[in-house]
């Protein structure tokens, strides 16, 4: 009798052990999925704004010197083909900024995202020289201060 209670008791202690172990090693496997999938979104949202900056960049400085090209004599390039090029470009940001809106979880850093790719576009919409340039100070302005509010969600 007292050796099928010892027997009973080793395999409840094994049992036991095995279910702790078993829980042990869920809990682990679990915690290594939720970082690995943690990991994941903060190098696609880090892709993802860099990729954003990027493109707005481009997209101003083609504005920027699509501007010279129409209001500069004698224009350094023709201004359709860099026109052509500059909405290549801002198809290129808006592609980039739906990428943003979709991976960050701030809404106030999606819209300042959206409003920082409308003042690059108005960059072109001004005729003086001295509002050209203060919106090329913002503009720049503008798109450092996306990133570093950027990386707060990284």
């Amino acid at each position: 009798m007292e050796t099928i209670i010892a027997s009973g008791i080793a395999v409840l202690g094994t049992l036991l052990g095995s279910g702790l172990t078993l829980a042990y090693q869920q809990r682990a496997t679990d915690r290594t999925h939720a970082f690995t999938r943690r990991e994941k979104l903060r190098q696609e949202r880090l892709d993802a704004y860099s990729v954003f900056a990027g493109a707005l960049l481009n997209y101003r400085r083609s504005l920027v010197h699509l501007w010279f090209c129409e209001h500069e004599q004698p224009p350094p390039e023709d201004p359709d083909t860099v026109r052509v090029r500059a909405y290549d470009l801002r198809s290129a940001a808006q592609e980039a900024l739906f990428r943003v809106q979709m991976l960050t979880p701030d809404d106030e850093l999606s819209r300042t995202a959206e409003a920082v790719l409308a003042d690059v576009t108005a960059v072109l919409k001004t005729d003086s020289r001295p509002e050209f340039d203060a919106r090329r100070v913002r503009t720049r302005d503008a798109i450092a201060l996306l990133i570093s509010t950027a990386k707060q969600h990284l």
